[in-house]
């Protein structure tokens, strides 16, 4: 009976041995384990040993910076672009229109150098005719005031109707006309010294008014013309109807 109770406390002493070994080995165990995640770095947000976020943060920082570098220039390169680029053009045409002449003066003038004439006879009104004027040049001309119109061996030019005077000079572009409305004689016969004619030269006026320019030239009539001292013409007209109203 003695032995069996020795046999008992033996084998109960093993079994706590064995439980005191497993506690140690499981505590020593333990402290070899990885730090927790609180034990990291925290100031720099980085493990303490590791590197790998460091390329990360300088991957994002670099974008914003070239993006910034980027806008820079192109803002820069922009204005010096337009700056340059946009002067010449603005010089360019201010250099044209200095050469070309802005206003009508630049223009050469409607001569019979650049111009083709015709005299036609018209219904209405009466005594009337229609001096034609086509531009066969190849750029634009002014046609200044009125022509001084000469019928056969007259001395004077005829006087002029004022009220036809237009707001601007007329330019002709290649292939455009001007009119003038020629009187030739008095509806009524009150006109003095009138003669027959088949002979009509024409003289051009320039920009100053009062004095002619080119050549003078020689339009056939087709049939004598009576003109007495009536004969008048109007200023150059674009529109055949306006140069036939007075």
């Amino acid at each position: 009976m003695r032995n069996l109770r020795f046999r008992r406390a033996a084998r109960t002493s093993v079994l706590g041995v064995a439980a005191l070994v497993a506690a140690l080995s499981l505590t020593a165990c333990q402290s070899d384990s990885p730090e927790p995640y609180d034990a990291l770095d925290t100031a720099s947000q980085q493990p303490a040993d590791g590197n790998s976020e460091a390329p990360a943060a300088n991957t994002d920082k670099k974008p914003a910076e070239d993006s910034d570098s980027t806008g820079s220039d192109s803002g820069s390169g922009t204005e010096k672009d337009s700056g340059s680029s946009g002067a010449k053009p603005a010089a360019k045409p201010a250099e044209q229109a200095a050469d070309s002449g802005s206003t009508g003066g630049a223009l050469p003038t409607c001569t019979g150098a650049n111009t083709k004439l015709t005299m036609t006879s018209v219904k209405r009104p009466i005594n009337h005719m229609l001096l034609t004027m086509t531009n066969t040049g190849s750029k634009a001309c002014n046609a200044y005031y009125y022509p001084f119109l000469r019928f056969g061996e007259a001395q004077s030019v005829p006087q002029t109707v004022e009220d036809s005077k237009p707001q601007a000079v007329v330019t002709l572009t290649p292939g455009q006309s001007a009119y003038t409305g020629v009187m030739t004689s008095s509806a009524d016969g009150s006109g003095t010294g009138g003669y027959s004619t088949r002979d009509l030269s024409v003289s051009f006026q320039g920009a100053k008014e009062g004095g002619s320019t080119g050549s003078a030239v020689n339009v056939p009539l087709g049939k004598e013309v009576y003109v007495d001292s009536s004969l008048a013409v109007t200023y150059w007209q674009t529109d055949m109807n306006d140069a036939l109203m007075y």
